[in-house]
């Protein structure tokens, strides 16, 4: 049936009404965009702004108002609205990942670049958006920009998958002083102020955020230490499951935005304390083990569009300073047994006091196996870019800039040490091993690149855009992304786009540096590689109805993955490994039914194929449907139901479960539209009809020899939140 549609779309898009086909004066179109409205605006696709419809990239832009008709209070909401893309958990700390047309990474998803205002702000440990961090709260968010496809002929390092820019608000978004607080379910309790306004000549944004939540608490059946038991007989058992995965969190959000003629400044702070572990950062249930983790972050620029004639120039600095600081992991529960080990290591023997060749007990006391890792990076750039316009229907930009990326500090406090197999060996108390045995090295790495961008309207209603990056980088070398996008303005309502590009991603300094038996850095690793061919098509069937699809067709190799050795008693080692490729369909609906009713919609289909088994490459689903309806129902009120149907989730190769669980989720929001009231509340139910949720757990083939790390270590999957209620209120002042 879903090819039958695809079919039937793609007929229709190619071809329109003959009478659009016949209008082809500039007046003409001004009068039509006047009767259509206005199209949504993107800075993400080429660095500038242009129309949606026109830029070079598959995009999708995501309004203050969408935002608010969806109900959502976190960037996880938003992302499900988003054609080809699919949130799923990790076990670790239920860490979501936005698994991009299949395109899936493991415990979070490193492939897609996180900016915000422009700037990257992945982590270097993982090369993801950071343990517990995640994005600005959505009350101080102007728009969200996502390109689904190849970034790194723009943006470098990690624009792999897809990009998401997150635009924070400025003093032009925020009219005088707005103060808010929410509640719901899992007690979670949230209160902001943001302001937006002028001090003399300067333009001010301002936000304040505090918030906590006690999680939801779904139940884990079995889990590794459930796992252990059965292999090593543990008697009693140690395992803390069935039992509840520990999701609570504390959060305080701080942000100012200063604008003075072409300059701009901007400043924030996050915390997250005491976010709890998921289920568990080893796949064992923790309910003793939080995080901590602080994000500062300034940027401050200049540009002038208008520098000199046909010059527009604009530099940015930015700093970054990121801490995850765990507090006492609980790895595995009390009186866990692993493998008695032979001590081979000097270090290790001293520790113990027994001599080097003794076999010792792998049984943990009543505190059970702790671990507390800590680490600090900092993250400085530099970039500066020049536009000129002087030669006939050409566009260029250029830019070049330098990046310092420094993990400059790791600490490792832990209750046992690791020995030569990965085998933990109880050394009794919590000590500090920063200096012994650490878990990863710290490292510090440069990268310097330059860029170069042509839009190039050759004929009429045509356009080409090339662009070339050149990355260099200080411990893994060069790489050289280009892309190409052909965009033709058929007629005034159907616009068709064919592009390509390369892009990459940098070996996250866990997989070149890190210090684990079970999985060792590697520092000769080479960074993935995409490349990515598109199709897109943009048409509106009328005044009231919009149709968007997109085909694609992407090929990888080089796939970081932890591999195991010959010797299976070594545990792993990163490695670049493998070829995927995969293909898909993304078709996306808007139609005007009425003036009170809007419906949105998108259907995504994909298949992502590991090429070494010409399997499935799992996780992701093959199916994906979104729906919302908006209806303005009375004067002042809206009511937006929401549906999210996901299906045929495959496992990865070797693991043998039955493929994951379809659902069905049903969400519906209702809120006042603003109007002279100062007053507007929403309220919202998630998971209306409490469908089971489940996203697939990680399937790591590990040897059977290394019981302590087992595959499918949580056999029956990631349960998501049940129904849940949340209600709003805002005043204006």
């Amino acid at each position: 049936m879903f090819l039958h549609l695809f079919i039937v779309a793609l007929a229709l898009c190619l071809s329109p009404p003959a009478q659009a086909q016949t209008v082809s004066t500039q007046e003409e179109e001004q009068a039509l965009l006047q009767v259509y409205g206005s199209e949504k605006m993107v800075s993400i696709a080429t660095g500038g702004q242009q129309d949606l419809r026109r830029a070079p990239a598959v995009a999708t832009v995501i309004t203050a108002e969408d935002i608010a008709n969806m109900g959502a209070s976190n960037l996880d909401e938003v992302m499900v609205s988003v054609p080809g893309v699919h949130v799923s958990r990790s076990a670790i700390s239920y860490l979501s990942s936005y698994t991009i047309r299949g395109i899936y990474g493991n415990p979070t998803n490193p492939q897609v670049l996180m900016l915000q205002n422009g700037i990257p702000t992945n982590s270097l440990y993982r090369g993801d958006r950071g343990q517990s961090m995640g994005a600005p709260p959505l009350e101080n968010v102007s728009r969200i920009e996502i390109i689904r496809g190849p970034g790194s002929a723009l943006y470098g390092a990690d624009a792999f998958s897809g990009v998401i820019n997150i635009i924070t608000k400025t003093a032009a978004d925020i009219p005088g002083t707005e103060a808010g607080v929410r509640g719901g379910s899992f007690n979670t309790r949230d209160a902001w102020v943001q302001h937006g306004g002028r001090l003399g000549g300067i333009d001010v944004a301002a936000y304040l955020r505090a918030g906590s939540s006690d999680g939801h608490k779904e139940i884990i059946r079995a889990d590794a230490a459930t796992r252990l038991n059965n292999i090593m007989g543990t008697n009693p058992p140690s395992s803390l499951a069935p039992g509840s995965v520990n999701t609570g969190y504390k959060a305080v959000d701080v942000g100012l935005d200063l604008g003075y003629d072409n300059w701009r400044l901007r400043t924030g702070y996050k915390l997250r304390n005491d976010v709890g572990t998921g289920a568990g950062v080893s796949y064992a249930l923790d309910p003793v083990g939080k995080e901590k983790t602080r994000h500062f972050n300034a940027d401050l620029s200049w540009s002038d569009p208008k520098f000199s004639q046909n010059w527009g120039l604009g530099f940015t600095v930015s700093y970054l300073q990121h801490i995850e600081d765990m507090t006492n992991y609980q790895l595995f529960p009390p009186n866990t047994r692993f493998p008695n080990s032979i001590v081979t290591d000097p270090a290790v023997a001293a520790l113990l006091g027994v001599p080097v060749g003794t076999s010792v007990s792998g049984q943990f006391s009543a505190a059970g196996m702790i671990g507390s890792p800590g680490r600090w990076e900092r993250q400085t750039r530099l970039s500066g870019y020049a536009t000129y316009s002087g030669f006939v229907d050409h566009s260029l930009r250029f830019g070049l800039g330098h990046e310092d990326l420094n993990m400059y500090k790791i600490r490792t406090v832990k209750n046992f040490w690791l020995s030569s197999n990965g085998t933990p060996v109880p050394t009794g108390a919590v000590i500090d091993y920063s200096s012994i045995q650490q878990h990863q090295l710290t490292h510090r790495r440069f990268n310097d690149y330059v860029f170069a961008q042509d839009e190039w309207k050759f004929a009429r209603d045509w356009r080409l855009t090339a662009g070339l990056r050149f990355d260099n980088y200080s411990d893994f070398g060069s790489t050289t992304n280009p892309r190409l996008a052909l965009v033709w303005d058929a007629t005034l309502d159907l616009t068709a786009k064919l592009l390509y590009g390369q892009a990459f991603r940098a070996p996250a300094l866990n997989e070149q540096y890190g210090v684990n038996p079970s999985a060792m850095g590697n520092p000769n690793l080479k960074p993935e590689s995409i490349r990515t061919l598109e199709a897109a098509f943009f048409w509106r069937a009328d005044k009231s109805t919009q149709l968007n699809l997109s085909l694609f067709y992407y090929s990888m190799k080089d796939v970081i993955a932890a591999v195991t050795n010959a010797n299976p008693t070594t545990g792993a080692t990163f490695q670049n490994t493998g070829k995927r490729h995969g293909s898909g369909v993304e078709l996306e609906a808007v139609w005007d039914a009425g003036r009170t009713l809007r419906l949105t919609g998108n259907y995504s289909w994909q298949q992502s194929i590991d090429d070494a088994t010409n399997t499935d490459a799992g996780y992701a689903p093959h199916h994906h449907v979104y729906a919302r309806g908006d209806w303005r129902f009375a004067d002042n009120w809206l009511l937006s139901p929401q549906v999210n149907w996901v299906a045929d989730r495959s496992r990865a190769a070797g693991d043998t479960r039955p493929k994951v669980a379809d659902y069905t989720t049903v969400d519906i929001t209702a809120r006042t539209i603003r109007s002279k009231n100062r007053w507007s509340i929403s309220a919202s139910i998630f998971n209306l009809f409490n469908t089971s949720v489940f996203e697939p757990s990680l399937y790591v083939a590990r040897p059977s020899t290394r019981p302590d790390i087992q595959t499918s270590a949580i056999p029956y999957d990631l349960p998501l939140a049940g129904r849940s209620f949340y209600a709003e209120i805002r005043y204006d002042f």
